[in-house]
């Protein structure tokens, strides 16, 4: 199936998200109280976590998974009832992703930047997987996000007094300090910002204002010997808008065209096409043993526990 997505181009991306199927009662393996995006609100559900190719025509989910909450995790007597086996224990859902993403590289699949939402992007060793993977990746993340100002890092350690081990972790004060993103984007000058049209809408070309700042991320560099590298700060705030929009974290290379960062951060929409298409048309959802997989690709990439 991949071949006849490539001949309308070659895979772009990779995309992560996870997707929630409204239940009733709570015998049904992995059903719990959680956030639903099909209702948009917490409720009721079991949620699966998936990864889906795609370029700028097409797209193809290649991987599904159930999340099986902790409170499913630590009752023996819930999982012996729906035959969860028993090397099946709690992992998160970005831990599922990067599980679902190192099995696609094993298997072969063409490559692709690696994108997925703020609720993986927020995950420091989800980043760290996919970079020790030799992956690309475009990821939201949260407005607090801490950063450096571009051309700025954290000082070096202190200076070696003699006695004792040498300091080796880096050092900030608050004459120099990170800031988070959303400070960061409201000191920018209003020529920062540029409008970027990265495809074709229903009525009207899809278009908002943007700006990209290659600089080094912050999170906790006061634990590191040396600074994390720079990536891009890719930043969105429609025009009228009181405050920025969403905000990416890319390791896309350094000069990389700020249209690229939109385009390729915006193909993620093609996830939410291939959910409403799976379940309205496909009928998809978790029945019968519920843990199990399955695989368009006729490879084991699809097993699921």
């Amino acid at each position: 199936m991949l071949p006849q997505i490539e001949q309308h181009g070659p895979i772009k991306a990779w995309i992560i998200d996870d997707t929630g199927f409204p239940k009733k009662g709570k015998h049904s393996v992995g059903v719990a109280r959680q956030y639903c995006g099909q209702l948009g609100k917490q409720d009721n559900c079991q949620v699966a976590v998936s990864l889906s190719v795609a370029n700028a025509a097409a797209s193809l989910p290649i991987a599904y998974r159930l999340y099986l909450p902790e409170t499913w995790c630590d009752d023996p007597e819930r999982r012996r009832k729906v035959k969860v086996p028993e090397e099946i224990g709690f992992q998160t859902k970005p831990a599922i992703a990067l599980d679902q993403v190192r099995t696609a590289k094993t298997a072969g699949v063409a490559p692709g930047v690696v994108l997925a939402d703020a609720g993986y992007g927020a995950d420091g060793s989800f980043h760290a997987g996919l970079t020790t993977l030799g992956l690309t990746y475009v990821v939201g993340v949260q407005p607090t996000l801490s950063v450096w100002r571009p051309g700025q890092a954290p000082l070096p350690p202190k200076p070696w007094s003699g006695r004792g081990r040498p300091p080796s972790l880096l050092q900030r004060n608050p004459d120099h300090a990170p800031i988070s993103a959303k400070a960061l984007a409201r000191e920018l000058p209003p020529e920062a910002w540029k409008t970027v049209c990265w495809r074709e809408g229903t009525n009207v070309d899809l278009s908002s204002r943007f700006t990209a700042l290659w600089l080094h991320p912050a999170s906790r560099d006061y634990n590191l010997t040396e600074p994390r590298p720079e990536e891009w700060l890719l930043i969105e705030w429609p025009e009228g808008d009181e405050a920025p929009l969403k905000y990416w974290l890319a390791t896309l290379p350094a000069d990389t065209s700020l249209e690229d960062l939109v385009s390729i951060a915006k193909l993620r929409w093609r996830i939410e096409r291939d959910y409403q298409e799976l379940k309205q048309e496909l009928g998809l959802g978790l029945t019968k043993a519920e843990v199990r997989g399955w695989n368009p690709l006729g490879s084991s990439i699809f097993s699921m526990t």
